[in-house]
């Protein structure tokens, strides 16, 4: 209902690309190297729509779509190679189970998988402006951490590990004990510390919701407020994250509603 009319083809367009792309990365029990090479393939279609050359059959009914949005809207596809370039280190990271030495490394890895995303909606809406773009990526980056903090529970035992290592030891945080999924008193004040930074970027990126014209403003409303709600129930877990996902019921939404009307 919020998304603009004459926008929600060019979003769909974008999102299937992306939702594929994660899908070739995270479902199904293809071993590391296939994904990797599917991946590979999928880059290739993408540069060869950018090049205005046909993509391969595989996956047509993603990038046909994706090129008539690339024509019509001069997406940048720098943005779109990003999202593919995230969604491969996850799956090499996955498979060498190694994960982020300090939070400087897991941004690097925010600013290729959230932030595009960000951007690619901006430059949908018309929005260039230096300021909108920093406040667009603090925002997405938010969510990518909140995404993280979400979802302990089913990510350690899948052997995705986002927690920096160097948050960890600063924390005393047994990596054992957060292997065990266990809320020991350093896990807690760990989690605490990570969901009060994802906190502060996503207060940061805020003021964007002015900026942005008619219902797109009022839909970043609500998926700001969405996370910061979501944090509130990471808070409130107190370490429980790590054995029980966070999630949104009916009333969480009339609080992300009333919360967003003052903004």
């Amino acid at each position: 209902m919020l998304c603009p009319p004459h926008l929600r083809q060019p979003i769909a367009a974008i999102y299937g690309f992306a939702r594929t792309a994660d899908d070739i990365a995270d479902e199904g029990d293809a071993p590391a190297a296939a994904r990797l090479t599917d991946l590979a393939a999928y880059h290739a279609d993408l540069m060869a729509i950018a090049q205005g050359r046909p993509p391969s059959a595989r996956w047509a009914s993603v990038f046909v779509p994706l090129q008539a949005v690339l024509r019509s809207h001069q997406l940048p596809v720098p943005l779109l190679a990003d999202l593919l370039s995230a969604f491969a280190q996850d799956v090499e990271k996955t498979r060498d189970a190694e994960g982020y030495a300090d939070r400087d490394e897991l941004l690097d890895y925010c600013r290729r998988s959230a932030n595009p995303v960000g951007r690619l909606l901006l430059h949908l809406y018309g929005v260039t402006d230096d300021k909108a773009l920093q406040e667009s990526d603090a925002i997405c980056t938010a969510l990518q951490l909140i995404n993280f903090w979400q979802d302990l529970s089913v990510d350690i035992p899948r052997g995705r590990h986002y927690l920096p290592r160097a948050d960890c030891a600063a924390h005393g945080a047994c990596q054992a004990e957060l292997l065990a999924l266990r809320s020991t008193p350093e896990n807690i004040r760990l989690i605490t510390g990570c969901a009060r930074w994802a906190r502060a970027s996503m207060q940061t990126g805020a003021p964007l919701v002015h900026r942005l014209p008619g219902r797109a403003g009022w839909e970043l409303r609500l998926v700001v407020q969405g996370g910061l709600r979501i944090l509130d129930k990471v808070d409130a877990l107190k370490g429980g994250s790590l054995h029980t996902r966070p999630r949104l019921h009916a009333w969480d939404w009339c609080v992300m509603l009333g919360r967003a009307l003052v903004m």
